[in-house]
């Protein structure tokens, strides 16, 4: 299951990397794709920890939680960063995601990890094209 939402934003970074060398743009385009860059980075990271916790989960419930409120923390600060109205409106819908996750957990079910691995492509495809 990690590869099922970690792929999508791994690619959308990878897309990011190969693309940012050939780019000759104004400093500020680069710094802007570089903080996205960054972001997809991040985030993508806290989804294979969130992934990596619930499918560990009968070992350890608790890292679970402790990796879906990095995911959250992580979200709140980017949503804050961010100017871009489109990036702003995909880190909400992530964080849409994130709370259904929660409350799946929160009623000792199994969340369905899916929407959330696509509301994380998302924004990753958003900073790279």
């Amino acid at each position: 299951m990690p590869s099922s939402i970690a792929r999508p934003a791994a690619l959308a970074v990878a897309g990011l990397i190969a693309i940012l060398p050939l780019s000759m743009v104004s400093c500020s385009a680069a710094q802007k794709a570089l903080d996205c860059g960054n972001t997809a980075v991040r985030i993508t990271g806290d989804l294979a920890d969130v992934t990596q916790a619930y499918d560990n989960a009968s070992n350890d419930s608790a890292a679970a939680g402790k990796a879906l409120q990095k995911l959250k923390n992580d979200l709140d600060q980017v949503g804050k960063n961010s100017k871009n109205t489109d990036v702003a409106k995909a880190v909400t819908d992530l964080q849409k995601q994130v709370e259904n996750v929660q409350r799946a957990a929160d009623r000792n079910e199994v969340p369905d990890l899916k929407p959330l691995g696509n509301a994380a492509g998302n924004l990753t495809s958003l900073c790279t094209g």
